[in-house]
């Protein structure tokens, strides 16, 4: 488990994570709250889970990337 953690918080490995956050949520956040963003009708509570939503892509590339890197390091010995 130690190890994958500081895999998690390595520099490429949060480098790709952000990028993939920043593109997804984006995406996920025009598809589930465009419509209210174009009406002008984002309240707070809404705009929190909007900002949540690059929380999910950005998680799902950590677990990913540090479980790959994890699994190869195991197979070489």
């Amino acid at each position: 488990m130690k190890n994958f953690l500081t895999l998690c918080f390595t520099k490429p490995i949060v480098k790709r994570a952000i990028l993939t956050a920043l593109l997804v949520g984006a995406l996920l956040i025009a598809i589930n709250h465009g419509d209210a963003i174009l009406r002008g009708e984002m309240n707070t509570e809404r705009w929190l889970k909007a900002g949540l939503t690059f929380l999910v892509p950005y998680l799902v590339s950590t677990v990913s990337s540090a479980s790959t890197l994890l699994s190869v390091q195991k197979k070489k010995g």
